[in-house]
């Protein structure tokens, strides 16, 4: 079979891809889907993360031990009231972590979200005055 055999038998099962593209509508409802952030499902995977992170961290230095065991994550206890570095206090910490990482991916899905739409509502504006 030569070259030009596999280009014309390609050509004769090639699908033809206007078939398959999605409506207007469908496409627009694709868009609003995919551009909208769910704020709860990123404030709980924030969340998780910086309770892990703060449980975690503690408790290395707690399991480190020395004389003065961390100086600096125990300036935490300035903001998260009744956090020190020991154990109990990665608990607390763990709490503190997760509701302010909750809260912070709110605000970001939230500032986001309003940004999309506002942007879209400039998009969709232009479109009905031209």
């Amino acid at each position: 079979m030569t070259t030009q055999d596999k280009a014309d038998s390609l050509d004769r099962h090639q699908i033809n891809m206007t078939e398959f593209s999605p409506s207007n509508s469908e496409e627009q409802l694709l868009k609003k889907a995919v551009l909208r952030l769910n704020g709860q499902v990123l404030g709980f995977v924030l969340g998780i993360t910086g309770a892990v992170i703060i449980f975690l961290a503690t408790n290395w230095l707690v399991f480190k031990g020395g004389d003065v065991v961390g100086p600096h994550l125990s300036l935490l206890g300035q903001f998260f009231i009744g956090y020190s570095v020991t154990f109990v206090g990665s608990f607390i910490g763990a709490v503190y972590g997760f509701i302010t990482g909750y809260l912070s991916g709110l605000l970001i899905g939230w500032v986001y979200n309003a940004v999309i739409f506002l942007k879209h509502r400039k998009n969709t504006d232009k479109k009905i005055f031209l």
